[in-house]
Parts: structure tokens; sequence; C-alpha cells
């Protein structure tokens, strides 16, 4: 059972470090696809047309399954992967980096820019907000009309204290409420039910899906 995926990051953070007269302007933002961070890469390239390099790393998946990494001219394996290591040494996912470079005058060697492109996007994201992403199951609780109000007070407190999620109720023939639950919840959930109903009440499990926290 996964305890917890890859974080990632709640908005877009953007940080500036100057080493040996470079500029070193970094920029991190969530990202879903590999398209939308393309779409991110071409937007930094058209802000800063006249900078030399604009070097990115990106992982995306919510296993952190697709990565991909570029020097942008910059000697091999001296940008894109020291970035790309710095986001799988934090574990996270669904994010790009782009840092653009000007050229300040003076050349920082290999070790030089390897250090430089690692603390760019080191810097830039302790200055960013983490969002948890853990494995959740969506769970329906059918509810007689008559013990709804009760029922949502106990469901909404139960979650407040198990990083649960009341998410919906639907009123048919009888209320539904939909829960998404972490699996160490569950059965938690239906002693709490147990005892709520005199135990005529239990929860239907559904699919697997990812709850944020942050």
């Amino acid at each position: 059972m996964i305890s917890a995926y890859p974080s990632s990051v709640t908005a877009p953070v953007e940080h500036e470090l100057v080493e040996k007269k470079s500029r070193f302007l970094t920029r991190i933002q969530p990202v879903p696809t590999v398209a939308d961070a393309d779409a991110v890469v071409a937007a930094r390239r058209k802000e800063f047309w006249d900078a030399r390099h604009h070097c990115v790393a990106l992982i995306v998946g919510t296993e952190a399954d697709q990565q991909r990494s570029t020097d942008d001219g910059e000697p091999s394996g001296t940008a894109g992967i020291p970035m790309l290591e710095v986001l799988r040494r934090r574990d996270l996912t669904d994010l790009v980096a782009v840092v653009t470079r000007y050229f300040g005058g003076v050349k920082l060697g290999a070790g030089g820019l390897v250090r430089a492109y690692s603390s760019a996007v080191s810097e830039a994201l302790d200055r960013a907000v983490l969002v948890r992403r853990l494995p959740a199951v969506v769970v329906t609780v059918p509810v007689p009309h008559a013990d709804a109000g009760r029922l949502h007070g106990v469901l909404a407190l139960w979650c407040e204290g198990h990083d649960a999620e009341l998410r919906d109720v639907a009123y048919g023939e009888r209320a539904v409420f939909t829960l998404v639950v972490p699996p160490g919840a569950l059965d938690d959930l239906d002693a709490v039910l147990a005892a709520a109903s005199a135990g005529t009440l239990s929860a239907g499990r559904g699919e697997t899906v990812v709850l944020d926290r942050v």
C-alpha cells in the first residue's frame, strides 16, 4: 500500500541567483502535463527573449513517472540534470523548473554551472509552499433522510480528525454522503458509522484517488 505520493507546489515561485555576475532567473510552476510544462517554457523564452539559456527540468505524473531535462546550450550535464536531481531529491512531481541565464562575462566552469543551476532551483523551492499527496478511497454512505442532519455532523467532525474530506451530499430516495478517506482510516470510519447507527449503516468503497494536503 502506498503511504504517500510525491508532493508538488501549490503556486508558481520565482527567484533570482547571481553567481560571478551571471543572473539565474528561476521559475517553478505546478503543471499537470508535459504539454503544460512546455507552455511554461515557451512563455519564459518569449518573456526573456534576449537570454542565452533557458534550462529546464520537469516531472509529471502521480508517481513521477515522466521526467525530462535540457541543458539548452550549456555544457552537457551541467544544467538540466542537476536541476532534475534537486526535484528528485525533494520527492516532487507535477511541476516544471525553468532557469533562465544571463551570462555575466565570467566563465563558471562545469562545476560552477552545476552548483549554480542546482542552487537556483533549490533556493526557489525553499520559498515554495508544498502540497502533500496521499492515496485515498472514495466512500459513499447512504443515510435515511431523518438521520442525515445528525450524520452530517458526525462525518464532518470525523473527517477533520482523520485527514479525510466530506466531498458531497446528494439527496434522492436517501441522502448519500461522499467522502474521500485515507486507506488506513477506513476501519475507523466503519466503527464510527456502526456506533452512530446501531450497526445499520455501512460505507461503500469506490476508486482510489489522490488527496491533496497543504
